[in-house]
């Protein structure tokens, strides 16, 4: 399958662009043994013209056969290349950015490959209950590897420390599973899917 690249994509998105579009899938809870619980989630990935993109997932209990039981969860976020900011960026806040994106050229977004060939990726997610999570990974080609350099807990938020996520493009599908430490334990298999494309 393709990958489509918009020609009004801002060029250091190009390794992040075959996560454009809206997908959606089911997974299952914990290590998908037989007694986890199963979900089914939508997953949005759009640009806006600046140097990141948007991350929107939500997700639902299922029964087995894909009933939805009741709301599970939703997370947002923002995923870009890592790299140091400079004055044609816009932030913090409101302070707007040049009229040409920082990196404008194919040439400017290789120079920031890696040893191993991909990218490497900094990405911001924030949950329900006062839990923010700032990861830092590659990208090479259609794989993502991330890791938490820092979770952020409101006074009153559930336990939780740690967590790397996978994501993965396979036969035009998205992969991922999510490995977490929380409530004492140590990195464990959280949760899991394959999420199909909907919209371009």
């Amino acid at each position: 399958m393709p990958i489509e690249i918009p020609s009004d994509l801002t060029p250091e998105l190009v390794p992040l662009s075959w996560l454009l579009g809206t997908w959606t899938g089911a997974g299952r809870l914990g290590s998908g043994e037989e007694d986890s619980e199963y979900f089914t989630q939508t997953v949005t990935f759009k640009a806006n013209g600046l140097p990141y993109l948007q991350y929107t997932a939500e997700s639902w209990l299922t029964d087995e056969e894909g009933t939805v039981l009741r709301p599970l969860s939703v997370e947002t976020g923002f995923w870009q290349l890592d790299r140091i900011l400079n004055d044609a960026d816009g932030g913090p806040g409101l302070i707007p950015a040049d009229i040409v994106p920082a990196l404008r050229t194919a040439d400017d977004v290789e120079a920031l490959r890696n040893a191993d060939g991909g990218f490497d990726i900094m990405v911001n997610i924030v949950h329900p209950g006062g839990i923010s999570e700032l990861y830092y990974g590659s990208i090479k080609g259609p794989q993502i590897r991330l890791s938490t350099d820092a979770v952020m807990r409101g006074a009153g938020a559930k336990d939780y420390t740690a967590a790397t996520r996978i994501f993965g493009l396979v036969n035009g599908d998205l992969y991922w599973r999510w490995d977490v430490a929380a409530n004492g334990k140590s990195l464990d298999a959280h949760a899991s899917a394959a999420l199909k494309k909907v919209t371009p």
